[in-house]
């Protein structure tokens, strides 16, 4: 029974045990015979019935309570003389801590390992040993088996379904008998070893402290964790008695539950049939939000970010971030202004905001909400990038300046991949935030589905504990344990800097949407919902039941916040009687002004030197050592290739003040071997980055990702957002692969601004080009970043020369046009001798979105072939070799903004009937021409026609062979 409202609550997918009839919980727990029959245990008699039988019929659908009876391995000790029952896998499992590090058991189990009668090399022995398996020390050894079952199953059987109001049943592994223990024991008095604080304590005692910690509205999964010191840590607050709120915290508590409460009904009876994905049924969240932030105020934290889908969003916004009312009634009229920060070009729940929260003792935070699609999760790697890059310039990376919440739905949660991702990026070192605070608003039911058919596992949670985080599963209807629990994950979170999970076990008032009616596909449910008091109303109806406040304050301060809610509300709807702002449509600011990108020849040399210039005593692997000694020549040669460019770019512009991070699959060495901006010593492992040794006064910091596109990308897009002034490059290691992130490219990269108003700069370095490497390993796509191009969203290259390259990261980097840049970076070029630069293309000079045929007599000009990277130099090599002088070749190296300006300069060099082709080497419905090909017709107000390949579903052939044909056939083609 939950002893805040007097009603019982077993989580609905946790199968009940059929056997326990109507006992009372203390009876269940007492009574060696509460199931009606005897579970296995020392000095207790089998059941008639085989305990895996009676356990098989315990079988609820697909999920079933499943018990481990384990067998000693061949040859290794087993107890002496002892059955533990259904509980014999947790001895053995003591025994093997024990074995690897003995301080890793309590005392009890120690003394009991180290006892030379404990232990024998047979089960024959073993059953035929005196009968000493009631002695003290044994029983001990039960008591400490009953607890350390209980802190692995006792949230099994915790209070933390609001729904649920039928009796709870026991768990058949938690019942004192499957530890051999039983009635006559419950007075004796054993040693716990600091359990609960204690030496010693009664059995009775024991059960009681076990059923106030692990089955009441907070149940708590954390044996998981590998490290000792975090379940102790665990254990320790858990197990000790906590003090009930103070006065002043319950009406606190009163307060953001009426808050959230009436901002729903207002909204629900002010605005009938919108969607607003209410946050009623979980109004709690709002308690937990608001005692998480004032527990990071008090320890230092000066911001908080959020992330979270749309359910509740709106009453976070109003109720946590301080968006005013008025400001949120605008949008329901549909009258916001698109001039304002967030445009107009999305919904109203996918918005974000920033404001200030403030404690009721005076102190505040930043806190923001980042703006999010419809597509749920993937906010979620979004909002850790923009905390990375605030905790990176808060006092040199302090972890706890500023604190990531990600808010889940529990479908969500289990079936989104991305989470799984995001997770995984907790603890590695390019990409972790000191620990995120994860809440799930569990309505227990995904749109229309349930959990069993939403996911395979017990708890939406379940994917949490590949990164050993705490689980705490609560009540949402006892504010007060959400309130500890929201207490219990922030410190865990600074303590270790890991992410911990709150599992909000609530319910969803509406439907999916407030114009949808759930009880066509949930009517039970929703019976047992219309059926329930608000959460606010049980809480003001428990505190004054037991005398902390009057009814006249409860209503007093409810008629207070409506009164506040409808005076917004007048305001508004005179604001919008008056007229609607004048719309406007997203204006592009053009091509990014020029800047000075060239670089003196002193800062090229010094950045080329730093490749060569090592820590005394490294030694740089035997491979890589040529290639940064041949780029100290390459200056003085004429041939600087593109990894070096890359490194001057990247170089210069640490001089200038610009902060680089650059980060993918394998990115540190490079995906082809080009790079190295990281060096491992080939002895002792040590790594240094020679960019870094520059003097400079940023970093660069380059990381190799984990094999993800979606997150990573995701996170760098974050990133960006919260550093505008750094260069944030993200490579994929080929890019086809870039597809994987194709929700980043379409929902954040390509439509933020207009959306949201939201500018980012972060680079898409994206390795493109028809190799003879297959379908896979060909085509970044370049027609579907096209296809997303408008209002100068973005910019889109592929250069083909490694100073346009140079000037082109430069251009971006130092210029006010904060927007994404797309490149379409090079593979077999890399070390293409034709595709090199010499010394004065990067002292002098700027990107050129256009490169001229420098070597064509225009006069005699009768065919222009424009393409752009790599099939460029196939064009050239045939044209030589085939000593060919009618043909120019014009290469575009910016594709959006389309250099309308620039081309149209180039092919005016030409005579007026010379015949203009575009050449590519993707199909023709892919790749640049789809895009290009009608701008060019309007330019030159001619027919254009396209050399490439024939249409195709996929971007290339499987065979090197056939490829090696195929592009032989398109090269000759363009000179026919």
């Amino acid at each position: 029974m939950c002893r805040r409202y007097g009603t019982f609550a077993r989580p609905a997918h946790i199968p009940p045990c059929h056997s326990l009839g109507t006992t009372t919980r203390s009876e269940r727990f007492a009574s060696p015979t509460a199931c009606g029959k005897r579970w296995p245990g020392a000095g207790w008699k089998r059941s008639a019935e085989p305990a895996a039988s009676a356990i098989g019929r315990m079988q609820r659908g697909k999920k079933a309570i499943h018990t481990v009876a384990s067998q000693p391995r061949a040859g290794q000790p087993v107890l002496h003389g002892q059955d533990f029952g259904l509980n014999e896998w947790l001895v053995e499992e003591q025994y093997e801590r024990f074995l690897h590090d003995p301080t890793s058991v309590d005392e009890a189990w120690r003394a009991f390992f180290k006892s030379p009668s404990a232990m024998t090399p047979t089960r024959h022995e073993a059953n035929t040993a005196s009968g000493s398996a009631d002695g003290s020390a044994v029983k001990a050894v039960r008591v400490a088996a009953l607890i350390h079952g209980y802190r692995v199953r006792g949230h099994l059987m915790a209070d933390t379904d609001p729904l649920t109001t039928e009796q709870r049943d026991g768990h058949p592994e938690l019942d004192i008998t499957a530890f051999g223990l039983g009635a006559e024991d419950l007075d004796r008095t054993f040693v716990v070893d600091d359990f609960a604080g204690q030496d010693a304590m009664t059995l009775r005692d024991v059960l009681h402290v076990l059923r106030e910690s692990y089955c009441g509205s907070l149940g708590t999964q954390y044996m998981h964790i590998q490290s000792f010191e975090e379940r102790h840590w665990v254990q320790q607050r858990l197990e000790t008695p906590h003090p009930r709120p103070d006065r002043a915290e319950q009406l606190q508590i009163l307060y953001r539950l009426g808050a959230a409460e009436a901002f729903e009904t207002f909204l629900h009876t002010k605005y009938v049939g919108q969607k607003r994905y209410s946050l009623e049924g979980g109004e709690s969240a709002i308690v937990l939000l608001d005692a998480l932030l004032r527990r990071s105020i008090r320890n230092g934290a000066r911001e908080a970010v959020i992330g979270m889908a749309h359910r509740g969003r709106l009453n976070v916004l109003a109720n946590i971030v301080g968006k005013s009312y008025a400001e949120i009634f605008h949008e329901f009229e549909d009258e916001v202004d698109i001039r304002s920060v967030q445009g107009s070009g999305d919904v109203k729940y996918h918005l974000g905001a920033d404001g200030t929260y403030r404690a009721p003792d005076g102190g505040a935070m930043a806190v923001s909400v980042v703006a999010n699609p419809s597509h749920l999760e993937i906010v979620g790697p979004v909002a850790e990038g923009v905390v990375r890059a605030k905790q990176e310039v808060a006092d040199a990376g302090d972890m706890s300046s500023a604190l990531p919440v990600l808010v889940h739905g529990d479908a969500a949660f289990a079936g989104q991949g991305v989470v799984g991702e995001t997770l995984n990026m907790s603890q590695l070192p390019g990409y972790r935030t000191g620990g995120t605070i994860h809440i799930i608003i569990n309505n227990q039911l995904g749109f229309t589905t349930s959990p069993a058919h939403g996911r395979s596992s017990t708890y939406a949670t379940d994917a949490a504990k590949t990164v050993e985080a705490p689980i705490f599963h609560v009540n949402g209807d006892d504010p007060e344990a959400v309130v500890r629990v929201a207490q219990l994950a922030f410190d865990y979170r600074q303590a270790f800097h890991k992410d911990v999970v709150i599992d909000l076990i609530c319910y969803r008032r509406h439907g999916h949407s407030e114009v949808d009616d759930p009880s066509i596909t949930q009517p039970a449910m929703y019976d047992r919902i219309d059926a329930r008091p608000s959460v606010r109303k049980l809480y003001a109806e428990a505190l004054v039941r037991r005398g902390d406040i009057s009814e006249q304050q409860v209503e007093g301060a409810l008629r207070d916040y409506r009164g506040r809610l409808e005076r917004a509300f007048v305001e508004t709807q005179a604001a919008s009687a008056s007229g609607s702002p004048e719309l406007l449509a997203v204006v592009a600011d053009g091509v990014p002004p020029a800047v000075n990108t060239a670089i003196t020849e002193a800062t090229a040399r010094h950045v080329i030197a730093s490749q060569t210039d090592l820590p005394p005593g490294f030694t740089v692997h035997p491979r890589v050592l040529p290639q940064l000694q041949r780029r100290t020549t390459m200056l003085d040669a004429g041939t600087v290739d593109w990894a070096t460019a890359e490194t001057l770019a990247i170089g210069s512009l640490l001089l200038d003040g610009v902060p680089v991070r650059l980060t993918g699959q394998d990115s540190q060495r490079g995906t082809f071997g080009q790079r190295h901006a990281v060096l491992t010593d080939r002895r002792t492992g040590t790594e240094h980055t020679p960019l870094n040794s520059l003097g400079a006064a940023v970093d660069f910091a380059p990381r190799n990702s984990m094999l993800s596109e979606l997150a990573a990308l995701a996170f760098e897009y974050g990133y960006s957002l919260a550093r505008p002034e750094a260069l944030v490059l993200w490579e994929a290691q080929f890019g086809d692969f870039a597809n994987g992130a194709q929700t980043v490219v379409d929902e954040y990269i390509a439509s933020s601004e207009q959306k949201w108003g939201q500018r980012s700069g972060v680079t898409l370095l994206l390795p493109h080009g028809l190799e003879g490497q297959g379908p896979d390993h060909s085509s970044a796509r370049v027609e579907r970043f096209l296809q997303l191009c408008a209002q100068e969203n973005m910019t889109v290259a592929m250069p083909s020369l490694p100073g346009n390259y140079f000037h082109l990261l430069r251009q971006h980097a130092l210029g006010k046009h904060r927007r994404p840049l797309v490149v379409f970076t090079p593979k077999s070029m890399l070390r293409l001798k034709a595709a090199t630069s010499t010394l004065t293309e990067f002292t002098t000079g700027a990107f050129r979105a256009v490169l001229p045929d420098e070597t064509a007599d225009p006069a005699r000009i009768e065919r222009v072939l424009v393409c752009s990277g790599k099939v460029f130099y196939d064009l050239d090599a045939h044209r030589r070799s085939s000593n060919l002088s009618d043909a120019a070749i014009v290469r575009v190296e910016r594709l959006y903004p389309f250099p309308e300006h620039e081309l149209s300069t180039e092919l005016g060099r030409y005579p007026a009937d010379a015949e203009v082709l575009w050449v590519q080497e993707e199909p023709e419905n892919q790749g640049a021409w789809p895009f290009l090909g009608p701008r060019m017709q309007r330019l030159t107000k001619r027919p254009i026609g396209c050399i490439s390949r024939a249409q195709a579903p996929a971007p290339a052939v499987g065979s090197a062979r056939r490829h090696a044909g195929e592009q032989k056939e398109l090269v000759a083609a363009a000179f026919r």
